[in-house]
């Protein structure tokens, strides 16, 4: 069947888009909810965010003309605009590191049909002087377990695309957008392009050795901490966030020791209270532990919806070392309580362990 005016095309089609819109946007917020059910709690992979979108009907006009016009009508070919949109509803994943991907990939395949994969990474890790966006693109529909549930009727077999990116890439991505005239600028601009684009390839690469040496050395200070003698062995050892949290979980076991919180903890001991070593607060700790934790036991006993943690716990040790160096590792009413119930203890019962 000859072609017909690209005019009547789009006019079809406008009329299509509008028509399903109200459609499409529910099925984006379906599918944006179900992927966030299903990799909001997957083990390794870190999200950042997900977003969806229905791409405007200007931006499928500008992609079919773009895109496909010339190759349908060169063939003669009778078509429909919206029969070559394949990511009119876009769902995106946003990670944190570029090994999570695959992970990802392989859970969503156990609830959608695969329809296509676009990766825009390897192409890009294959070429030696290429660099650009980098990203996985899978155009999905529901598989025929989650196309017969209810809730997804009204567009069980409507495809979508879902991108998935890292954190990096995604701020490459948007501000790539906002450069003009990309292809068509002086080479010295289009090298400073490249440029960029590389430093971001490399700031992806160095916060996953970041976090891969962070947790090999994390799991270095927790194994020379449960070694016999590593506590003496730590005592000129500088204190850091490795060798805290490393001791926290031998002597605290099911705490779970926030960053932000142990990053406070230590930037106030090193600033606030010159405590320098590891081996010295470790000691400090294990010296009068017992002591704080009768305290904290007789102290729940009498307020049982109070926080005592492990960080509270320490500083109630350092200011029994040292109660004039650490009064203010106390709040008033903490040291207060904490001085009255010392004062009702029978002599030597704060003694060490």
């Amino acid at each position: 069947m000859p072609s017909r005016d690209f005019e009547s095309r789009k006019q079809e089609f406008l009329d299509f888009y509008a028509g399903q819109l109200p459609t499409l946007k529910a099925a984006a917020a379906s599918y944006n909810a179900l992927i966030h059910a299903i990799l909001s709690n997957l083990e390794g992979v870190n999200i950042a965010k997900f977003e969806c979108r229905v791409k405007t009907a200007d931006e499928c006009v500008r992609k079919f003309k773009r895109k496909y016009r010339n190759f349908v009508e060169d063939h003669s070919e009778d078509y429909a605009i919206q029969d070559y949109i394949t990511d009119l509803i876009g769902v995106r994943v946003v990670c944190l590191y570029e090994d999570e991907p695959p992970a990802i990939m392989s859970r969503v395949r156990e609830y959608f049909d695969v329809i296509d994969i676009t990766d825009k990474t390897s192409p890009m890790e294959d070429s030696e002087s290429e660099f650009g966006y980098k990203g996985i693109h899978m155009d999905l529909r529901l598989n025929q377990q989650q196309s017969q549930l209810t809730e997804h009727h009204a567009y069980a077999d409507q495809a979508f695309e879902l991108q998935i990116r890292t954190i990096i890439q995604d701020s490459w991505s948007e501000l790539d957008h906002k450069i003009k005239y990309k292809k068509s600028i002086p080479t010295n601009l289009k090298r400073r392009i490249n440029i960029l684009s590389a430093l971001f390839e490399l700031a992806d690469r160095e916060f996953l050795q970041i976090r891969n040496e962070t947790s090999q050395a994390l799991a270095l200070s927790r194994a020379e901490d449960e070694a016999e003698g590593a506590l003496g062995e730590a005592d000129n050892e500088p204190l850091d966030a490795f060798s805290f949290v490393a001791f926290g979980h031998k002597h605290f076991p099911g705490y779970e020791f926030d960053p932000q919180k142990v990053e406070f903890f230590l930037d106030e001991l090193l600033h606030d209270f010159a405590v320098r070593h590891a081996g010295w607060l470790f000691a400090v700790v294990q010296k009068h532990v017992t002591t704080v934790r009768h305290y904290k036991a007789d102290f729940q006993h009498r307020y049982p919806s109070s926080s005592f943690n492990p960080f509270t716990v320490m500083r109630h040790c350092l200011y029994l070392e040292d109660k004039q160096r650490f009064r203010k590792t106390l709040r008033n009413s903490a040291r207060e309580a904490f001085e009255e119930w010392l004062q009702r203890q029978p002599a030597n019962s704060t003694s060490e362990d």
